[in-house]
């Protein structure tokens, strides 16, 4: 790997093409490298992580927002339309609106793939604009499965190299701000565009996704799940532009008014970011990890602890007024964003959204540590959260930042890399109860290390009850095909409900 070293540049100064991170990040998406079989097989258990998720919401009522968005669109002209999941094969729509309705779907239950450094990022978010592309123009440009691998392996690499060098919520900018530009890089590599396109439509897709991090404060609405759809969709159409020859803001990341002196870290600020050189391998996806549960990734390792001290402690934990207090050491991100250290009342609320509860890890807690399990519809219930014994306990876990596991958290060593921490139960006979996690059981160095059978096992779980048996078996034959699907092959890569699976999901109207 090397460093590109990012500073911001006055106007009076010259910053040729090659000395711009967006210059850059647009090399990485033109180099022809091959890629490692490790990463196309990761490649394509991420598609299929997606389509799980994707299938496991499509009755919530912001996927059923975005999808009939969508559909309420025409294909459009320059090529063949992409598919939404859900809705049948044959009825396609216009790419960015199929990048928008899918991106929806894959993002609503928190419950796809993650990475987490300098800043946050669920990279799998990728995945959507860049088959929507695919779809539309496989026909016409001849794009086969290995071209859509190609375009997610990039994805991937450069929202993940940026993740670990510049951080957003630190200046409370949300995290698609990296998505935007990754994707159009995606989509620049799956349609072999040239640097300079690609430069411009990365341009584009930053200036147009930075965004305030309200979205996953507070009272956390459906808008959530929207963010990184929208930001697929800006990417979509800023490849667009560029490839009509419209420019962007220049230098985007290192001018007197660009991103570092405005958004970020000001007019001094200096970030090394880490790339592959030309011809090396793009590996970042290998550092990404997915979710075993449906909650915001800091609270796996913790989902998965409640679940082993729920079956080592049954009689302590099951009554509520034998606990004092439980209190999480964990690691600053985790304390800030997820636990008590955010002082959002919400995170305690049991008339919180579900969007706020995936996002409060003392309930997450409370409930894995009374259920000794984890379920992305039931564990968020107003029943659920409402139930008195829950509330009760609930009230007693709080958060502590621990510098220990902050350091482990920010380590560029995975085999150190850390997001869990302590857990120390206060009962009220004056004993305790003391464990430790560093990693979730999912995650490649953690207890059970997903792999494809996992992968396949998650979406036949997730889609049995909206899908045919026929049709997660016929999905997960194509998408384990990825590799070397042909160009009329790339429209399967979707899944249509079952006949009245979704009777009775209320279809909002708008505008379209």
């Amino acid at each position: 790997m090397k460093s590109h070293h990012l500073r911001t540049h006055r106007s009076d100064e010259h910053l040729a093409r090659e000395g711009q991170l967006a210059w850059q990040l647009a090399g990485v998406a033109t180099d022809p490298v091959e890629l490692d079989d490790e990463v196309v097989d990761m490649v394509v258990n991420r598609v299929i992580d997606n389509a799980a998720v994707a299938a496991a919401s499509l009755a919530r009522k912001p996927v059923v927002s975005a999808r009939s968005q969508a559909l309420a669109h025409p294909v459009s002209i320059g090529g063949d339309g992409a598919t939404v999941f859900g809705a049948d094969a044959a009825r396609r729509t216009s790419p960015e609106w199929a990048a928008w309705a899918n991106g929806v779907a894959v993002r609503e239950l928190d419950f796809h793939d993650t990475f987490l450094a300098a800043d946050y990022s669920h990279p799998g978010d990728n995945i959507p604009p860049i088959v929507a592309v695919a779809q539309h123009l496989a026909a016409g440009r001849g794009l086969t499965g290995r071209d859509v691998v190609r375009g997610i392996a990039t994805g991937y690499e450069v929202q993940i190299d940026l993740v670990k060098a510049i951080s957003l919520h630190k200046h409370k900018i949300d995290h698609v701000a990296h998505l935007g530009p990754s994707a159009a890089a995606g989509i620049g590599t799956l349609l072999g565009l040239d640097q300079e396109t690609i430069f411009q439509a990365i341009g584009q897709a930053l200036h147009t996704t930075t965004a305030t991090r309200q979205s996953r404060k507070g009272e956390i609405s459906t808008w959530k799940a929207h963010a990184p759809a929208f930001a697929g969709k800006m990417a979509v159409e800023a490849v667009d532009r560029a490839m009509r020859g419209e420019t962007s803001p220049v230098p985007i990341y290192e001018g007197e008014d660009g991103v570092i002196a405005w958004l970020l870290d000001g007019p001094e600020a200096t970030y090394e970011v880490p790339l592959p050189d030309a011809g090396e391998a793009k590996r970042a996806i290998l550092d990404s990890y997915t979710k075993e549960h449906s909650a915001e990734y800091q609270a796996q390792a913790w989902i998965d602890l409640a679940r082993k001290l729920h079956e080592e402690y049954p009689l302590i934990l099951d009554d509520p007024d034998r606990i004092e207090s439980i209190t999480l050491h964990t690691s600053h991100h985790t304390h800030y964003v997820i636990g008590s250290g955010a002082n959002d009342p919400q995170k305690y609320d049991p008339d919180a959204s579900r969007e706020t509860l995936d996002h409060s890890i003392p309930y997450i807690f409370a409930v894995a540590l009374q259920d000794g399990t984890w379920h992305h519809q039931d564990s968020y219930s107003p029943e659920r959260a409402h139930r008195a014994d829950t509330v009760d306990l609930w009230k007693k876990v709080s958060t502590v930042e621990d510098p220990e596991w902050t350091r482990r958290y920010h380590s560029n060593d995975i085999e150190e890399k850390a997001f869990g921490g302590k857990v120390v139960i206060k009962l009220s006979d004056g004993g305790e109860i003391v464990d430790e996690i560093a990693v979730a059981d999912a995650h490649p160095l953690g207890a059970r290390p997903f792999a494809r059978e996992q992968y396949v096992h998650k979406f036949r779980t997730l889609a049995e009850w909206v899908l045919e048996e026929a049709e997660i078996e016929r999905f997960l034959d194509l998408a384990q095909r990825l590799p070397e699907l042909g160009p009329d092959e790339l429209g399967g890569l979707t899944f249509t409900a079952a006949p009245g699976a979704l009777v009775g999901v209320d279809i909002p109207t708008g505008l379209f």
